[in-house]
């Protein structure tokens, strides 16, 4: 006998044997009709499992086996996730690392290399999770690209189409200049960064002076078209409803009042860009104001930007302090610590990004969801998460469905020349409209 116990072969033998029996299998050993289904939290497929995938399984695996001993008809259902954004960036740090990009592959050949890593990482994973000796129904195994997974996701899409929740719009989104797409509010990581903040003169159009205005980003200054001052800050009541020149463009914008700028952030006025700031937008937005936009999906500064266009932020923020030295413009420069969002996949600066997205309209879509939980009918544990919840689905906004990935659920979308939209699943011939044969899917 050997002095050690090795559960290589052993263990695997056990596990082999007893799917091969049928003892994972849904319904197995039941005894009544009541049910127990766990769909586990499908891992994206990146890679390999870690501790906490074996710390959570290991949770689901004993309350599965629990249920099954009673009797219950159990089901724990595996699968994994195409993770669109996580997968492409994977495989993107590979390309780079062959000295190649997606963008040099074209989409068709950059989806086949995905399918390639996947194929191994797939495996991957369920082999890990045989290993843990997860009691799945592994002959039900399943993956969000599946052909049944798109069906239904395609299905569900023009569903949605179909109720008149979908509708395209430019808004302002979290931008990643890397991935090039937007990214919703949870994949942002937020990062304290030690910045300048630039105090600049803004000269009153009428002669009188001049107003300061503090920012950590003097490339965007090129993108304002108002200064707004706290209606209650004294320091600048007079102020209100005159005109003022931005710096290095020379441009004429108004002095507005808005009781959500800070009277204690930097000199208390507050440059508005609506097309690079979320507070911005949403001031711009009730003032009636015009949308500026002089950085592109690159991250770097656009056409808009004149002679700028074409440099990195950080190139047109030294030409821009640089122009306010020269024109005795620039008041003072000190450090400033603050919180950035950065892209949680490749940590790239995110560019609050005006975009012409695909979004769903969340007003009606929510009401089941709230009626759930407030009729108690749906619980969360403790109460404040309960409470958390309620005030989630009474302000959620609406939802940017759309990514500008090569990797993932294509929306099923068509355009024909003149401009109508036909939303259809299975792909149609013809525009559903003017029935022109020449459509294109949208890229997204």
């Amino acid at each position: 006998m050997e002095p050690l116990y090795e559960p290589h072969g052993v263990e695997e033998r056990w596990q082999r044997r007893w799917e091969e029996e049928g003892h994972y299998a849904a319904g197995a050993g039941a005894r009544s009709d009541e049910t127990f289904v766990i769909c586990v939290p499908p891992p994206n497929v990146t890679g390999a499992l870690h501790m906490g995938h074996a710390l959570n399984g290991s949770i689901q695996d004993l309350l599965i086996r629990w249920h099954r001993l009673r009797g219950f008809d159990t089901l724990w259902q595996p699968g994994y996730d195409h993770a669109g954004i996580a997968t492409q960036n994977v495989v993107e740090k590979q390309l780079a690392s062959e000295g190649t990009s997606r963008k040099e592959l074209g989409r068709e050949a950059f989806v086949e290399r995905v399918w390639e890593h996947l194929d191994a990482t797939g495996r991957t994973i369920m082999g890990q999770f045989r290993r843990l000796g997860a009691s799945m129904d592994y002959s039900r195994e399943r993956f969000t690209m599946d052909d049944a997974y798109i069906e239904a996701v395609m299905g569900f899409f023009v569903q949605l189409w179909h109720r008149g929740w979908l509708y395209r719009a430019n808004r302002l989104v979290n931008w990643c200049p890397y991935h090039e797409t937007s990214i919703s509010d949870l994949e942002v990581e937020h990062v304290e960064v030690d910045d300048a903040l630039t105090y600049a003169r803004y000269p009153f159009a009428d002669g009188s002076g001049s107003l300061a205005v503090a920012t950590v980003r003097p490339a965007t200054m090129l993108g304002d078209v108002a200064v707004a001052v706290n209606p209650d800050d004294e320091r600048y009541r007079d102020a209100i409803g005159k005109e003022v020149f931005v710096p290095f463009v020379v441009r004429r914008i108004p002095v507005i009042a808005d009781a959500r700028v800070e009277v204690g952030f930097g000199s208390g006025a507050l440059k508005v860009t609506p097309g690079h700031d979320p507070l911005d937008f949403a001031i711009g937005a009730d003032h009636g104001l015009p949308t500026l936009t002089v950085i592109g999906p690159d991250g770097r500064m656009n056409d808009a930007a004149g002679e700028l266009a074409g440099l990195t932020q950080a190139e047109a923020d030294e030409r821009i302090v640089a122009w306010l030295k020269e024109h005795d413009q620039l008041e003072k420069r000190e450090s400033y610590r603050h919180s950035v969002g950065t892209c949680e996949r490749c940590h790239t600066r995110i560019e609050p990004l005006i975009s012409l997205q695909w979004w769903c309209a969340m007003g009606e879509a929510a009401q089941p969801a709230l009626a759930a939980l407030r009729e108690r009918r749906v619980r969360y544990t403790p109460e404040s998460q309960h409470q958390f919840a309620i005030r989630s689905f009474e302000e959620i906004p609406d939802w940017n469905i759309s990514r500008q990935l090569w990797w993932g659920h294509q929306q099923p979308l068509w355009y024909c020349p003149d401009g109508h939209v036909t939303c259809v699943w299975p792909p149609p011939d013809a525009c559903a409209e003017c029935g022109s044969v020449e459509i294109e899917r949208d890229p997204d």
